[in-house]
């Protein structure tokens, strides 16, 4: 019966059934489940009820300490694996460099070292809305302050939480004076680390990371790490709870082992270790009784939506619609909507499409469209310069997400990203085909638009996996790319790419790009959707080489569902309501 694989699992008695009618179930329904329980002898058996009954249990003693990275957060590292782990983090970005390399920092009586924890940041993320690991981190630092411990030298530290309560309740404890003596002062409210807003590293230490490519390092409470979001200088970065980021600011290296290595000297030369400052719980549920209330929360946000003086002081305009302001370079009217006919174009197959990157696998959305600071010799950069704004003002991606003409020169140019067309290189570089020149993505982009040629991207497993970054489906299609052939799909991003009207196609029976032996010299056709699309249907990738031999491979068609049809069809799912807006009109 429909509803009996409901029963399977638990016994079925009076008190389920009236459970299905408070739950709007009609009686034929609740009959049918009454009558399958019986006939299985499932009808309140408690016999049955133990087969179906788990007793889960918990070892608090298996519980430890742990971080994440070094480039994604789902990597995590057992705290007292840290050391071993960046050690083979360096080895797999380094091979054959030695480990212990030191570097003069101009003008400064230390070195840089690899390992150094150059950025340690107490970040606005989900952890901020926690006061138990908020107020940890304050006791930490004040047990840590009172020994006479500081923050290493080389250490970049901040504290921006995501409510202004923390900066209350922390004051109001006595905690955030101890914060500030170790650098941790309150920098703002909102995103800053995990996005790319810590700034910049100063001139000195950043010169002595570039000098050797240093493989240094950051932590954050935060709870995205991805390749060249953090900081461009630093290229292995850590995720963890907020007392961990301020240890490791007293520690300032990677390969100091938190557990058994002492975190710095007393005032009387004294080794200190982080056992020795770790707050205890009793510490940290006392301090929050006395320092936090409900009436903190109110009294901070019965007016958010006032807002502060200088957003009420913000001159707006008031109408039906939008006022673009042209000279704008954070908003900047899109051009989705440009051309668009009333009704929606037949579907089509393509021919003739160029590859614009080969990637590997487990491309994030932040290596499609980066959300941190822009490279005054990029794309954007030039755009930016082009239109009068000085590096300083230049902000970041995550800022003038507003403005196409930054985002899409900023789709594919994260400073980690590696285009297998291009080896050897990384930071958003592609080649032209025939002629083979090499260029920005953006630019080669716009060469084979100029030439009427659509595009393709070919990638590996987990593609598009990170942050549901929008922007990486829209630069994506900006840039001209039609499709997009992977051995997977991260969920939210495949089904962005559809709503932006790229088409997502997934190799079959575990092949992929090292199958068909892809250099970006190939030419792809796209074929079996003119005469429309089923949903997972297959379509035919033919594949021609610079010899003018041919291979044809089988992908499936990664338009999930009914509705993904008819937003493709219209081009994406922006033009698809807007058609449906005017019909509505």
């Amino acid at each position: 019966p429909e509803y009996g694989a409901t029963c399977g699992f638990f016994p079925i008695d009076d008190e389920t059934l009236n459970y299905m009618r408070s739950t709007g179930r009609d009686e034929d329904q609740i009959a049918l489940v009454e009558a399958y329980a019986k006939e299985q002898g499932m009808w309140g058996d408690p016999a049955h009820e133990a087969e179906y009954t788990a007793t889960l249990e918990l070892d608090i003693s298996t519980v430890e300490p742990a971080l994440s990275g070094p480039k994604r957060p789902q990597d995590r590292v057992l705290l007292k694996d840290a050391v071993s782990s960046f050690n083979n983090t360096f080895a797999d970005m380094a091979p054959g460099v030695d480990t212990n390399r030191s570097v003069p920092v101009s003008n400064e009586n230390f070195e840089m070292k690899d390992g150094n924890v150059v950025i340690a940041a107490i970040t606005s993320c989900t952890n901020t809305s926690n006061p138990s690991v908020l107020i940890a981190a304050g006791l930490l630092a004040k047990k840590a302050v009172e020994l006479g411990l500081t923050s290493k030298p080389w250490v970049k530290t901040s504290l921006a939480p995501g409510s202004l309560v923390v900066a209350d309740y922390l004051q109001k404890a006595g905690l955030q004076e101890y914060l500030d003596k170790l650098g941790f002062n309150v920098a703002g409210f909102g995103c800053t680390t995990c996005i790319g807003n810590s700034g910049p590293l100063s001139a000195p230490i950043a010169g002595a990371i570039e000098d050797k490519d240093m493989l240094v390092t950051a932590v954050l409470s935060g709870n995205r790490n991805f390749e060249g979001r953090i900081s461009p200088h630093v290229k292995a970065n850590y995720l963890a709870s907020p007392p961990l980021v301020v240890a490791y600011a007293l520690a300032g290296n990677l390969k100091i082992d938190l557990n058994n290595d002492p975190l710095g000297t007393d005032k009387n030369g004294k080794d200190v270790f982080m056992k020795d400052i770790w707050p205890t719980n009793k510490e940290i549920a006392d301090t929050i009784a006395s320092s936090i209330s409900a009436a903190m929360y109110k009294d901070r946000y019965d007016n958010i939506f006032a807002g502060p003086k200088p957003w009420q002081a913000i001159e707006v305009t008031e109408g039906e619609t939008f006022a673009w302001e042209d000279k704008s370079t954070y908003v900047q009217n899109p051009p989705y909507f440009v051309n668009m006919a009333k009704e929606p174009g037949d579907f089509t197959d393509f021919h003739g499409a160029r590859p614009l990157l080969i990637l590997g696998d487990s491309v994030t959305t932040d290596h499609i469209s980066p959300a941190g600071s822009i490279k005054a010799e990029s794309p954007a950069g030039e755009y930016l310069k082009d239109n009068g704004v000085a590096v300083s003002d230049f902000n970041s991606y995550g800022a003038r997400r507003g403005n196409h003409e930054v985002m899409m020169r900023g789709t594919f140019a994260n400073i980690r990203i590696r285009n297998e067309m291009a080896p050897g290189t990384e930071g958003g570089v592609s080649v032209h085909y025939p002629s083979g020149e090499q260029g920005w993505v953006y630019d080669v982009a716009m060469r084979y638009q100029a030439e009427g040629t659509p595009l393709v991207v070919v990638a590996g497993k987990e593609y598009g996996t990170g942050s549901s970054r929008d922007w990486a489906a829209k630069g994506t299609n900006l840039l001209g790319v039609k499709a997009v052939l992977s051995e997977s799909f991260e969920r939210i991003h495949r089904t962005n790419l559809v709503c932006m009207g790229v088409l997502p196609l997934q190799f079959k029976n575990g092949e992929g790009r090292a199958t068909y032996k892809l250099d970006g010299t190939e030419v792809f056709d796209v074929i079996g959707i003119a005469n429309g699309i089923t949903p997972m249907q297959d379509v035919t990738v033919r594949i021609t080489r610079t010899d003018g031999s041919t291979e044809e491979c089988i992908a499936t068609c990664r338009i999930d569902t009914e509705n993904e049809v008819l937003y493709y069809q219209n081009g994406g799912i922006l033009q698809f309501v807007l058609r449906n807006m005017m019909k509505a009109a």
